[in-house]
């Protein structure tokens, strides 16, 4: 049964007295749909180009930085360009099995900008808690009600370079690549899966 959402109680704020993680203040900008109306000559009018994701990566993450891009650049060498993606916020803490929520705007060109919320379990060797920003590359996504499943790991799919962390997630064809910045306080590796939903709620399963 899914949990209520206590109303006038910021996500962020339960997160933090929940788990004891230190989320990063608000970070839903506007740098998304900026990006989602310009279109440059001879570009897939449904998917995002390298630089567009990097240009609204270094605003997100504060930072320009040359790990991001290669991150970005590594993810589309696997995948392609994405025809969506999430900028939002997280927290996480573990003791081998652990729990993540997130919070974030998922932007497309076709639809638009649409308000997500995901949670999930991980388990493997991995230890602590950590609050991070997020952006999630979204590949194959037929339809913006699509995301609203659950996605399970791809085994070898975790890249790090220059402070930022790669994994990636699939399910239904659409895989979902979530980019942090930095590690924060956990340690070693995990493996789960998100769910994404409409609204807030503590049931990760």
């Amino acid at each position: 049964m899914t949990a209520p959402f206590t109303p006038g109680l910021p996500r962020r704020q339960i997160l933090r007295a929940g788990l004891g993680l230190a989320v990063a203040g608000p970070v839903l900008t506007a740098v998304g749909p900026a990006l989602a109306d310009r279109l440059p000559p001879n570009a897939n009018p449904e998917t995002f180009r390298p630089e567009e994701l990097v240009e609204s990566g270094h605003r997100f993450f504060g930072t320009v930085s040359r790990g991001l891009a290669l991150t970005v650049e590594e993810a589309g060498r696997r995948w392609g360009e994405p025809n969506g993606y999430i900028l939002g916020q997280e927290g996480s803490g573990a003791f081998v099995a652990g729990l993540r929520y997130g919070e974030g705007v998922l932007y497309t060109r076709n639809s638009g900008q649409q308000k997500v919320y995901w949670q999930g379990p991980s388990l493997g060797f991995d230890v602590g808690g950590d609050g991070a920003r997020t952006m999630m590359l979204v590949y194959n996504l037929p339809a913006t009600r699509a995301l609203f499943r659950r996605f399970g790991g791809i085994d070898g799919s975790a890249y790090f370079v220059g402070g930022f962390g790669m994994t990636a997630m699939t399910d239904g064809g659409i895989v979902v690549v979530p980019i942090r910045s930095g590690v924060g306080a956990r340690l070693g590796v995990n493996v789960g899966y998100l769910k994404f939903t409409h609204q807030a709620t503590w049931n990760p399963f």
